[in-house]
């Protein structure tokens, strides 16, 4: 089977930086938006665009928190991914700017969290890792096309817990914090593959990524006793895991997906350790991505239920 799933040699790496893969990229004059920019790699990725001359949008669930956290160095906006009016009045109060957006990282996220409903009964992680993001990029859409715009959705090598669970979604059958979590994963990979492949003739790119093991505040619903037993920390929950990256390394593959010249007139492909990662031989191996993750028909029908989900649909709308 020919996939587009074919490493580039870039040259970077599982240790390289964020700041390291944006060396001698001028951003001055682009419009970049991030998700969740102001915790985690969301803010290093929110820094260092920014430190490249780039004027970054942080939407925020905690605005407050966001506008403490960045200072001046990014423009903070109200916004709940898990509420699809907040994500309404956000798009509608940017596109009323008339501002174009060139680079969209939608790092924003939740992990194996407790069952948790929003909306019509919705899932948490799907809904906020997913439709929230579905909903944004659709309604986003008129600022982004025709751009040479970047749409980057950071998954996560979770994907390979879950594929879609087309009979049940939303875990009305019964909850896994785990499965839930790669579900909304697979569906971050599936977006980016369908968003370029519609996408593209108007100048729009999408990637997904795997930005590796990190400790950041995205495990906030970990127990310490779980983490320690998984072995990712001590009991002062310090990382002890050789292999966890620091956030800036962790940044790298969402700043190179969104800045590179190396990915010129490519996209709909999985990133990983700033590459273009193979399909795994098997789901055991855990290493690259699930090919159910980059299945064009999963893709495209993922697309279908979130548009009928979140009523909101580019390819109406356009």
């Amino acid at each position: 089977m020919t996939t587009p799933q074919q490493p580039l040699n870039s040259g970077f790496g599982a240790h390289s930086t964020a700041t390291e893969v944006l060396a001698g990229i001028d951003l001055t004059g682009k419009l970049a938006i991030v998700t969740g920019g102001y915790s985690g790699l969301g803010l290093e990725t929110t820094r260092v665009l920014a430190a490249a001359g780039a004027h970054v949008v942080v939407p925020a669930r905690r605005p407050i928190l966001a506008t403490e956290a960045l200072g001046d160095e990014a423009e903070v906006a109200a916004l709940d991914l898990a509420d699809l009016d907040s994500v309404r009045t956000f798009a509608d109060n940017f596109l009323a700017t008339g501002r174009g957006i060139d680079i969209m990282v939608n790092s924003a996220g939740v992990m194996a969290s407790p069952e948790t409903r929003v909306g019509p009964g919705w899932e948490l992680q799907f809904a906020a890792n997913h439709l929230g993001h579905f909903a944004l990029v659709n309604r986003l859409w008129p600022a982004l096309a025709g751009r040479e715009a970047r749409v980057v959705s950071v998954s996560s090598r979770g994907h390979f817990y879950s594929d879609i669970r087309w009979d049940d979604p939303q875990f009305a059958t019964g909850y896994d914090k785990w499965l839930a979590y790669g579900q909304s994963k697979t569906a971050n990979v599936l977006f980016a593959v369908h968003l370029d492949a519609i996408g593209r003739e108007h100048g729009v790119r999408a990637f997904a990524l795997h930005p590796g093991a990190i400790m950041t505040p995205l495990a906030r619903h970990i127990p310490l006793a779980e983490q320690i037993a998984n072995g990712w920390a001590d009991e002062d929950g310090n990382p002890v895991d050789p292999s966890f990256k620091s956030v800036p390394e962790g940044a790298a593959t969402q700043v190179w997906a969104a800045t590179s010249p190396q990915l010129a007139g490519l996209g709909g492909v999985y990133l990983e350790d700033c590459e273009i990662a193979e399909v795994a031989g098997s789901l055991e191996e855990r290493r690259g991505v699930a090919a159910y993750a980059v299945d064009p028909a999963s893709a495209e029908r993922l697309w279908g239920l979130s548009a009928q989900l979140t009523g909101v649909d580019l390819l109406v709308s356009r």
